[in-house]
């Protein structure tokens, strides 16, 4: 199956950042890409926190939401879109859920993952707290991708700072996962760092493809992130990616590629959350 791995560069605006994604989305279509993924925060990179409080959609519909169906059935393509902020139920003045959604081509929502693990760092001249407006997900989440060659993936679902966490894709491993998906906004400094280390090892210890699409540029809001969308094998090998900047990464996996299956993976330990 060719998959692509969009990477952005979210402005403030999400109109802009919509039609962004699209022409992205387009290119990955007219590349023989079957799923597409787009990274955390694709629709907005706010000036602040906050901002995500107040675009905030209840899961069922909204204009981001509508917009990620319409645009699945109009290229016939799996979408999974990245982060968008969700209600929390019931609602919550102070916080929302940074969602994952996977849809199909019909334009379904297949599959909803809320962000489990959440970042915060402090180097003293950067500080992120992610738990100031974000809630944290409970629940992991797989979902199946029936390809066009006649095998159908398994896909586990994750979101940037979860990447730290292997066992939430031991998990995923364990229950026949052979797809991971890793939509991220790593920043500079900890991308530089940590990025493709990490995603190498959770496909490697794990024995599944990765798909990890990344915020990668300068931001209107001054922030600066790594970049660096890739794919990545079950062997560990990356088979493309791009540094920064806006742009599709596009590479095939194939299922005979897993070299053990998931059943000879050991049984966690402990528990994952």
């Amino acid at each position: 199956m060719k998959l692509a791995a969009i990477q952005m560069v979210s402005s403030t605006s999400v109109p802009d950042n919509l039609r962004a994604a699209h022409a992205l989305l387009s290119e990955a279509a007219r590349g023989g890409a079957e799923l597409a993924v787009l990274p955390e925060y694709f629709c907005v990179m706010g000036r602040q926190d906050t901002d995500k409080l107040a675009l905030q959609e209840a899961l069922g519909g909204g204009p981001i939401q509508d917009w990620l169906a319409a645009t699945a059935r109009e290229l016939d393509l799996w979408i999974v879109g990245g982060t968008l902020p969700l209600s929390r139920e019931p609602a919550d003045p102070r916080r929302v859920r940074n969602a994952s959604l996977a849809f199909a081509p019909s334009g379904e929502r297949v599959a909803c993952y809320d962000k489990i693990h959440l970042f915060r760092f402090d180097d003293g001249t950067r500080v992120y707290d992610e738990a100031a407006v974000l809630a944290a997900g409970r629940t992991p989440t797989l979902f199946d991708l029936p390809s066009r060659d006649g095998h159908t993936w398994k896909v586990g679902m994750s979101v940037c700072y979860d990447l730290r966490f292997p066992e939430l894709y031991r998990a995923y491993a364990a229950q026949g996962a052979d797809l991971l998906v890793v939509p991220s906004a790593f920043t500079h400094v900890t991308g530089m760092a940590h990025w493709e280390v990490l995603l190498r090892a959770r496909a490697i210890e794990n024995l599944c493809g990765v798909v990890a699409a990344a915020q990668g540029g300068l931001h209107e809001n001054g922030r600066r992130t790594w970049g660096h969308s890739m794919v990545v094998d079950a062997w560990g090998q990356v088979r493309s990616s791009q540094a920064e900047g806006a742009g599709v990464v596009l590479a095939e996996l194939l299922p005979g590629e897993l070299a053990v299956r998931r059943t000879q993976l050991p049984a966690l330990s402990h528990r994952v959350l």
